[in-house]
């Protein structure tokens, strides 16, 4: 079917200008004022923003493997919701996609059950367990970077001997960095929060010490690095240098990060995650590095559990929260209205860098595919879980009152999500 998105504030070429947008076969035909005349449905969003699809490179949809916290149905339903028309899918599955056998589970489910683009990850070793290769070349061309997300990579030999091997695909490794060592048993933030309450803490050197550590491998390899959800200040400025320095380094931070510090944290499992809400000193380099274009993106690791998962308190729940539905919104709120960051570079943090790094997604132009959302960033309502379509439902933002209402989400032209009032 072909569409007109009528007199919408539309993103075009990194500026909002007051258009239509005709979409044709899949394809966005025009962005003009002029109103085509054609044969198709017309949407009338006076007041609504048309943006380029959001693209999420940290995303974990549990299929296969864990079917009854979320599937790639479910999970890629919750992101067009949100606004999403493409995510990278992590690889802490099973079967483990570290092998092409293995990879085919996956890459199935999402050809049949995906109302978007969904690219998995390989895994850097073998199950992840971070002792031998995982087969680099019998999956490269089906993923888009490699990593053993939910576990950092322990033997320095291994992840060296990783890092020449995917370089010479010109492939990306995405860290997830924690030393197992450091971290005594903690499951938040060692922090004020922590010792008022008598929990055990992760220290921030458990996430930036690895770093380090990459940092400098990658100076010996020369591969594409790119850090998951980093949450400390030791960790922005370790990047801010190595970029500086010209490696080729890339990271990502989430929503809860830059819009909460560990003071905020209730005796509840939808506030646990790994790694854990920080202190408002970290929270605040966290934004030093999104201004100054340190930190290049911003990704949710939307992670979803079942209710009885999380319903054990912060010591007990499993860690993971979602975050799908609930990102743009958050940090429209906290951040765009608030005057810290402008709407612009929100969505470059959403959509272009991460598009341009991962090499997913299409940008909102004329001659491209119609991936967009649409939003009325006037509505103010209350997050609901109820109201997600994730099978997950712990999230930290719980009955927080927010703007912004995806109303149309489009993957490709076809209509993905739509609210039912539009």
């Amino acid at each position: 079917m072909d569409y007109i998105l009528a007199n919408a504030t539309v993103f075009v070429h990194g500026k909002f200008m007051k258009s239509n947008v005709f979409i044709a076969n899949g394809m966005i035909h025009e962005i003009s004022n002029r109103t085509p005349q054609a044969d198709c449905s017309v949407y009338d969003l006076n007041g609504c923003f048309v943006f380029p699809g959001f693209i999420d490179v940290h995303v974990h949809l549990r299929e296969p493997g864990f079917f009854y916290k979320e599937t790639i149905k479910s999970g890629s339903l919750a992101a067009a919701h949100g606004g999403y028309t493409a995510v990278c899918a992590m690889p802490n599955l099973n079967p483990v996609p570290d092998c092409r056998e293995n990879l085919e589970v996956q890459l199935k489910a999402i050809r049949e059950t995906a109302c978007i683009q969904v690219v998995p990850y390989g895994t850097i070793t073998v199950g992840e367990k971070g002792e031998e290769l995982a087969a680099y070349d019998k999956i490269v061309n089906d993923v888009c970077a490699f990593s053993d997300d939910g576990r950092g990579v322990q033997n320095d030999e291994i992840m060296r001997e990783a890092m020449k091997k995917i370089s010479t695909y010109n492939k990306i490794v995405a860290a997830h960095c924690e030393d197992n060592s450091l971290l005594a048993g903690g499951y938040i933030h060692k922090g004020e929060y922590a010792k008022a309450h008598g929990h055990r803490g992760i220290c921030s050197e458990s996430e930036w010490k690895q770093i380090e550590r990459d940092l400098q491998l990658v100076k010996e390899t020369g591969v594409k690095y790119h850090v998951c959800h980093i949450s400390t200040k030791e960790s922005v400025a370790l990047i801010r240098k190595a970029r500086a320095e010209g490696l080729d380094v890339t990271c990502e931070t989430a929503p809860h990060y830059l819009t909460m510090n560990d003071s905020m944290l209730q005796e509840d499992g939808r506030f646990k995650m790994n790694p854990p809400i920080r202190s408002e000193e970290d929270r605040e380099a966290l934004i030093a590095g999104i201004l100054d274009g340190t930190i290049g993106m911003i990704a949710t690791d939307h992670a979803p559990h079942s209710a009885e998962e999380k319903s054990r308190g912060l010591e007990k729940s499993l860690m993971g929260v979602v975050g799908l539905e609930t990102a743009f919104p958050i940090l429209y709120t906290k951040l765009v209205k608030t005057g810290v960051l402008s709407l612009e570079k929100l969505i470059e943090l959403m959509h272009t860098n991460p598009r341009n790094r991962f090499c997913v997604g299409t940008p909102l132009e004329e001659g491209q595919p119609a991936s967009l959302t649409v939003y009325d960033l006037d509505k103010e309502y209350t997050i609901n879980p109820d109201d997600f379509l994730s099978m997950g439902r712990a999230t930290p933002f719980a009955g927080e009152k927010v703007f912004g209402a995806c109303r149309l989400t489009m993957y490709h032209g076809s209509i993905a999500w739509k609210d039912e009032t539009l």
